[in-house]
C-alpha cells in the first residue's frame, strides 16, 4: 500500500494538478497554521471552542480549510491559543507573477 506523501508525489507529476495545488497553497499554508497552532496550545476543539465562544464544530470547519474565515475569527482564535495574529504581504516573484489574483 503506498503512503500518503508517495501518493501526494504521484500526483504532484501532473502538470494540472500541480498547477490547481499551487493556486491553493495559501489556503492549504493557512490550514496548517491554525491547526499547529491548536496543538502547540494543548487544547482539544471543544476547549479552544469554549475559550472562542463558539462550538466545536466551527473550530473543526475553522481547521479543515472550509468556509473563509474573517480576521475577527483568526484574532479569537490566536488569543485563545496564546499566539498573535500576524498577518503580511509577501512580493510575488517574477515567475509566480502571471498566477497573481
Amino acid at each position: 500500500m503506498m503512503k500518503w506523501k508517495e501518493f501526494k508525489e504521484s500526483l504532484l507529476k501532473d502538470p494540472e494538478v500541480r498547477k490547481e495545488y499551487d493556486a491553493l497553497e495559501e489556503e492549504f499554508a493557512l490550514i496548517e497554521a491554525v491547526a499547529k497552532a491548536r496543538l502547540r496550545s494543548g487544547l482539544t476543539q471543544a476547549q479552544l471552542a469554549k475559550r472562542m465562544k463558539t462550538t466545536q464544530s466551527t473550530v473543526a470547519r475553522l481547521e479543515s480549510g472550509r468556509g473563509k474565515p474573517s480576521t475577527s475569527t483568526l484574532r479569537r482564535f490566536a488569543e485563545a491559543t496564546g499566539h498573535r495574529l500576524k498577518i503580511s504581504f509577501e512580493p510575488v516573484k517574477k515567475a509566480d507573477a502571471g498566477r497573481a489574483r
